[in-house]
């Protein structure tokens, strides 16, 4: 991405230049060293093996954790590998982003006041990074049914739901909008987790299996519409991601200044020189979620002196992790809880600063807010409060989409209302927004599609 042409960022480009290409690349190490062979064994070694494994029940996409982790112990790492692909065909980037510490590790029997829990997630890393660098394929492309499915987005949900009815022989053709396949993994994840190209890696390591055509620049709804697409294919699975974010429903929303931290860090993922992004010296970050929490380090990392993440409900009730919180606070982020964003501060035109209202929870979690008032200067004020669904694609079915909470309303085998088709990752209800439940969605509107397709044949 050329990122002297970034109008969409919102922010003056005289901010840039903070740092040089050579003290970020420093700065931006990777947030968790992998394991050495050495490591990885004797972290193996700690796994008790359990029988009714709770790290297996807590893991959205079922991998046997047990299996996987004997496997290593006995120098199998390839094997290792394959427990793991079988059931989460994108592990390598899922053990870099999923929340281990509040899924597998966190139901870890080792997890007490005396112990540490067993590095699943690490272990995991170690596994399949090794098969997809060195692109040791597990899986075979099924006898050709000629049956045609279409994908809409290449992201985690569209890359898994195609490489399972890829094993199953049928054609897949994938629809993306951008230049790139991966979703939220290639342009939405912290550049510290996820380095070294390891999210293309991984999507050539998909497509090798065969039967998957990705079509880029395509985009629904101006392009193609859901009901060309029904009529076209025998099936259609929806995994379009969330294309729009939330205001902050404040006045001079569109002040130069403000910024979406989608698109910053989609910026900052794509640019071959992050010294050219705009980097202030005070930055806000306004919301509670991982996105709050990967743009206000990423800004501490590119060079900005003083940055404060601010969240309108009690610390403790932040979408991001204790994990990611202390990540943050250990790069120098000062997180500031029950505050609400009321006003921004302006001068000609650019903002200076945000002005909060005081707020307080009560013990139903009922929010109000308070005669006080605090201002915190900014020269940069990103938004990082949420995303929601472009509903207007999804007008072009053949029938309306039954929707829920502004998501798309899926049963347990994430068939929508309408017949023919199918959705999963973050488009629909119900979700937690997360890579390791999209693989998941993708994995099961592929067993339910095939299962679909066998049925009309």
């Amino acid at each position: 991405m050329d990122t002297q042409n970034t109008p969409d960022l919102n922010l003056d480009p005289a901010l840039s230049g903070k740092l040089n290409a050579t003290q970020i690349r420093t700065n931006f190490v990777e947030m968790a060293e992998p394991l050495t062979a050495n490591q990885a064994h004797i972290e193996a070694d700690r796994c008790y093996f359990c029988y009714d494994a709770p790290c297996t029940i807590a893991c959205p996409t079922d991998i046997n954790i047990p299996e996987f982790i004997r496997r290593i112990k006995t120098g199998n790492t390839s094997g290792s590998a394959e427990k793991i692909l079988e059931q989460n065909i994108m592990g390598a980037m899922c053990s870099r982003v999923c929340p281990t510490e509040e899924l597998c590790e966190q139901a870890c029997v080792r997890n007490d006041h005396e112990e540490m829990p067993v590095k699943i997630g690490l272990l995991q890393r170690f596994a399949t990074e090794k098969a997809v660098n060195e692109n040791i394929q597990y899986f075979k492309r099924g006898q050709e049914t000629g049956k045609r499915i279409a994908v809409i987005g290449a992201g985690p949900a569209g890359l898994s739901c195609a490489h399972g009815l890829a094993r199953e022989g049928h054609q897949v053709t994938i629809l993306e909008k951008r230049p790139k396949a991966g979703g939220l993994n290639e342009y939405g994840i912290a550049a510290y987790k996820a380095l070294n190209e390891i999210a293309q890696k991984e999507v050539a390591y998909i497509l090798e299996i065969g039967g998957i055509e990705i079509q880029h620049g395509v985009t629904l709804g101006e392009d193609i519409t859901l009901a060309k697409l029904e009529e076209d294919f025998d099936a259609v699975f929806i995994g379009v991601g969330l294309g729009d974010v939330n205001s902050l429903r404040v006045e001079n929303e569109s002040a130069v200044g403000v910024s979406d931290a989608v698109r910053y860090i989609e910026a900052l993922r794509q640019s071959e020189d992050p010294s050219l992004l705009p980097v202030a010296e005070h930055v806000v970050v306004i919301g509670g979620g991982m996105t709050a929490v990967d743009i206000a380090v990423q800004s501490r990392k590119l060079g900005a002196e003083k940055v404060s993440l601010v969240y309108r409900r009690e610390q403790s009730q932040m979408g991001a992790s204790e994990h990611e919180q202390e990540y943050a606070q250990i790069n120098g982020v000062t997180i500031l809880d029950s505050l609400s964003p009321q006003s921004l501060l302006l001068d000609e035109g650019a903002v200076t600063g945000v002005r909060f209202q005081h707020t307080q929870t009560d013990a139903d979690g009922k929010l109000s807010l308070l005669d006080a008032y605090t201002d915190i200067p900014a020269d940069i004020v990103f938004k990082a409060i949420g995303q929601k669904l472009l509903t207007n694609d999804l007008s072009g079915a053949s029938e309306e989409i039954e929707m829920q909470y502004g998501k798309i309303k899926v049963d347990a085998d994430r068939r929508t209302s309408v017949s023919k088709l199918w959705a999963g990752g973050d488009c629909v209800a119900g979700g937690n927004d997360l890579t390791v439940s999209a693989v998941q969605d993708g994995k099961v509107a592929a067993q339910s599609i095939n299962a679909f397709l066998k049925q009309s044949h």
